[in-house]
């Protein structure tokens, strides 16, 4: 099987034997194959971009809330 550098699976290297991340691996492609054959493309597509917007902010919400709360320990 070809090897996938993803950051998915870099923090159980080494913790997980590469056979079981292998099926584990193509168990996580097969769902998703059989989700899509589901639901239209374009939920797909829609849902992803939301998932991602939703990430941004979570992330930006992160970045906001560690300013305030440094700003205040040096105020």
């Amino acid at each position: 099987m070809a090897e996938k550098t993803t950051r998915n699976s870099k923090p159980f290297e080494g913790k997980i034997p590469e056979d079981v991340r292998e099926h584990m691996q193509s168990a996580r492609d097969e769902m998703r194959k059989s989700f899509e054959g589901l639901v239209p493309p374009e939920f797909i597509e829609r849902a992803a971009r939301k998932e991602m917007l939703l990430a941004w902010r979570s992330m930006i919400d992160a970045s906001l809330k560690h300013m305030e709360e440094r700003e205040k320990k040096s105020a």
